[in-house]
């Protein structure tokens, strides 16, 4: 890894045994992996509840971003993957709930299946840290 890239992970890394970094810091920019609804065991959270597996994803990306010294608030962009896109309004009620104005520049993908089969959404980020998007 070069220099200028520094490995974010959190004190329990459930992405360690998939080869995958939690996130990637190269000087002020993070770039997170995709967040799901797992615990730190990498254990599902919420198996066929849309709801508490949003709200598990965007705990887990907050937790990501604490441990680069940043927030929700430095958030610039997401892609938000969904295995059912009628779920849409309430990701709308979740990006409400979880960032503020201005709302970070956002992609919305309905897909077949996650990286687990009962997973149902998952999010990844671009954030900025000390941006503090107002």
């Amino acid at each position: 890894m070069s220099e200028k890239m520094q490995r974010i992970r959190t004190a329990i890394d459930p992405f360690e045994s998939f080869a995958i970094s939690q996130a990637i810091a190269v000087g002020e920019w993070l770039f997170v992996s995709g967040q799901a609804a797992l615990n730190d065991q990498g254990q599902l959270i919420g198996e066929g509840d849309f709801q508490a597996q949003a709200e598990a994803a965007f705990d887990c990306l907050a937790n990501v971003l604490a441990a680069a010294d940043s927030g929700l608030e430095d958030v610039v962009k997401v892609t938000l993957f969904l295995t059912d896109i009628s779920y849409f309004p309430q990701v709308v009620e979740l990006r409400k709930r979880y960032f503020s104005k201005p709302y970070p520049a956002d992609t919305i993908v309905e897909v077949s299946q996650l990286g687990l089969p009962a997973l149902m959404f998952e999010i990844e980020a671009i954030a900025v840290r000390g941006a503090g998007i107002k």
